[in-house]
């Protein structure tokens, strides 16, 4: 395994262990964090804060790993399926007690043996109707 494949799944271990301490360390000081909504946020404290919005909302949050991909020049992809119980407030919606099941994609670019740069592909639309804060057409395959 590559260096950048090292650094995101020890990333995603700290993470399932509420750790957060662990990858603010893991971090470069010129770090960016681009979540599904294609907003960039700039510095450390980016990335914790949104490990830490899921980590609270679903205490149990879990990541299986289904496919890894060196992707050379620093680079490495993770396609997960994540999963946890809504046991606190995620974006204006109390806690629900439902369980969710959903893919997640995450890529890094690593830069002075840290994280440089790390992008979140993840579908909000589908995490909230699983969450019963929205509901999907019949047949959208969601």
């Amino acid at each position: 395994m590559s260096e950048a494949t090292d650094l995101q799944r020890r990333m995603f271990e700290l993470i399932r262990n509420h750790d957060l301490d662990g990858p603010r360390a893991m971090y470069h000081p010129d770090y960016t964090y681009v979540g599904p909504d294609g907003t960039e946020e700039s510095g450390p404290d980016a990335g914790v804060r949104a490990a830490e919005t899921y980590t609270t909302a679903f205490p149990d949050l879990d990541f299986e790993v289904r496919a890894g991909y060196d992707c050379g020049a620093g680079t490495a992809v993770l396609e997960l399926i994540v999963s946890g119980t809504h046991q606190q407030e995620l974006a204006g919606v109390p806690a629900t007690g439902r369980t969710i099941r959903a893919p997640y994609c995450n890529v890094i670019e690593v830069r002075d043996g840290k994280i440089y740069r790390e992008r979140d592909y993840f579908d909000n639309l589908h995490l909230m109707n699983q969450l019963g804060a929205t509901s999907l057409p019949q047949g959208t395959g969601a």
